[in-house]
């Protein structure tokens, strides 16, 4: 018996060297390599004198209109916006995922119990030697580990890895469509205002041309006739108004839920008619490279197939033996004959048994090859998902642009447009006085200039609802929630009050590093401790 107490030493080390090659054994299935895209090598519209391909302007890309009241509307979504809000809460869900994942590493059942039984014997003897009523008592505990020997549970941590990030991704995608939302909202609440004011000025003049027509009857000059068709084109107008009222409340009901309001007056953020904002003269946008590692939607895409590649790998292991260490330990004692239920307590009640255990689900009738064949087409899915999106992104850039460049371009023929039509109605006016020209000159006038103003109202709006999709297709925007919480306070209060988060709640947590940059919360080995 000497030598035993020399070899424990010897015989530690070579099981947790055995332990340590089995649970940093092979992975089998895929590992990840980011699919190729087709990506253009500059933007179609890169020669234009509007268009400015040497450098990039997304981080607050809203500051080029100069405009306040556009900052301040943008600032209090990202403070209220609840679907913002849920996209946060979703990052939290996906990390507590993670949490699961990483739980799997170690060993998977475990059971402690406890109990006191009051028994009885089915026979007994003549003699009555044997009580048959006895009380037993027993406490236990048993585990079992399953070997992570071909790294299953390893690929689903490096799923839950990736699909964490991807649900930062999602949060930012949220927020890059959120400031987006309400910069085109404002833009569609200005421009209707601008065709408000511009229904009410032709109100006017219209009012004024009907007063002419009407004097010229009473004297005799004209027809009523005159009267009828002036009091015809100004009905007309004046219907617009409830029209264009109706859009601007719509206009503004939708803006109330993008700033997560009840319906209340929105005075106070639009700051009174400012005009549609003006855009810059040159739109930044940069070469489509870049689209790749700043969009979150692309980032998503390429996060979902890597998730979905590790899938792959985890239900291949069920092809495979799986090795498990299993184990119990407890005490039992009864009060029958000399035995005493305080003996559950000593030395001599206690009862153990270990040791490893192997199984291979042969028999599965294909399943298991058939689970295998499910999750590769699934990742071949999301790898033509990426193409695509990377695809569709680069059509919405080049929309925005065209949509920008174009616009500008109308808006220097419709300038003219205008002109040309007011000074028409000028001199139609003064024909119809003198009397060298019908009332129906006089009409046509006074429509070619409503119509003119209507469309530069337009084009004048579509100039920075071209340049807010370009900024918004080129991935500009979430950025502004570097440094800041995913979750506000007062949620993770509530959450805390209702659920142990643990630190899952903490700042580090919920503070995401920035694509490309990925601290050692967001993204760590596959091998780590659990979290509690």
């Amino acid at each position: 018996m000497e030598p035993v107490p020399t070899m424990l030493p010897h015989v530690h080390r070579r099981l947790g060297v055995f332990l340590l090659l089995l649970i940093t054994g092979c992975m089998v299935g895929p590992d990840f390599k980011s699919p190729p895209a087709r990506v253009a090598e500059q933007w179609l519209e890169a020669d234009h004198k509007a268009v400015d391909s040497t450098r990039q302007e997304y981080r607050n890309w809203w500051s080029v209109f100069d405009d306040a009241a556009l900052t301040e509307l943008i600032e209090t979504a990202y403070r209220q916006n609840l679907s913002l809000l849920a996209a946060g809460v979703r990052v939290l869900q996906a990390r507590a995922e993670l949490g699961v994942a990483l739980g799997e590493l170690y060993p998977q059942e475990q059971q402690v119990g406890a109990s006191v039984t009051r028994n009885r014997l089915p026979v007994s003897t003549p003699y009555n030697v044997i009580n048959p009523n006895y009380w037993q008592a027993a406490f236990g505990a048993q585990a079992a580990w399953e070997i992570d020997l071909w790294g299953k549970v390893r690929r689903g941590v490096e799923s839950a890895d990736q699909a964490y990030l991807a649900s930062v991704a999602e949060y930012d995608d949220v927020l890059v469509t959120l400031t987006g939302d309400v910069a085109s909202a404002y833009v569609q609440i200005r421009v209707i205002q601008t065709q408000l004011a511009i229904a009410q000025e032709n109100v006017e003049r219209q009012r004024e041309a009907l007063a002419i027509a009407r004097a010229r009857f009473a004297g005799g000059v004209v027809t009523k006739r005159d009267v009828y068709q002036a009091e015809n084109v100004l009905g007309a107008t004046e219907a617009t108004i409830p029209q264009l009222n109706l859009a601007l409340q719509t206009a503004e009901d939708a803006m109330r839920v993008l700033l997560g309001m009840a319906p209340e007056p929105l005075d106070s953020l639009l700051g009174g008619s400012s005009g549609i904002p003006v855009a810059p003269e040159r739109v930044a946008v940069g070469i489509p490279s870049e689209l790749l590692r700043r969009r979150p939607d692309i980032r998503k895409a390429e996060l979902d197939a890597a998730a979905q590649c590790a899938q792959i790998g985890f239900s291949k292991a069920d092809l495979l033996p799986t090795f498990a260490l299993v184990g119990s330990i407890g005490t039992l004692s009864t009060n029958v004959g000399h035995a005493k239920l305080s003996d559950v307590f000593t030395s001599g009640s206690i009862a153990y048994s270990g040791g490893p255990s192997v199984q291979w689900n042969i028999l599965n009738y294909g399943q298991l090859t058939n689970d295998v064949r499910v999750q590769d087409a699934k990742f071949q899915a999301l790898i033509v998902n990426y193409q695509n999106t990377v695809l569709k992104a680069q059509q919405e850039v080049e929309d925005g642009i065209a949509k920008f460049v174009q616009s500008r371009d109308q808006v220097v023929f419709l300038v003219k447009s205008v002109e040309a039509a007011e000074g028409a109605l000028r001199i139609a006016l003064l024909e119809y006085k003198a009397g060298t020209a019908d009332f129906t000159t006089v009409l046509n006038a006074e429509q070619g200039v409503l119509q003119a103003q209507n469309n530069l109202a337009v084009a004048r709006g579509n100039i920075p609802l071209g340049l807010i999709g370009a900024y918004r297709a080129l991935g500009g925007g979430w950025q502004m929630r570097e440094g800041h919480d995913l979750v506000p306070d007062a949620t993770r209060a509530e959450m805390s009050q209702r659920t142990n988060w643990g630190t899952l709640l903490t700042p580090d947590l919920l503070r995401p590093a920035p694509p490309g940059l990925p601290s050692p919360e967001d993204r760590g080995p596959l091998v780590r401790p659990p979290e509690w």
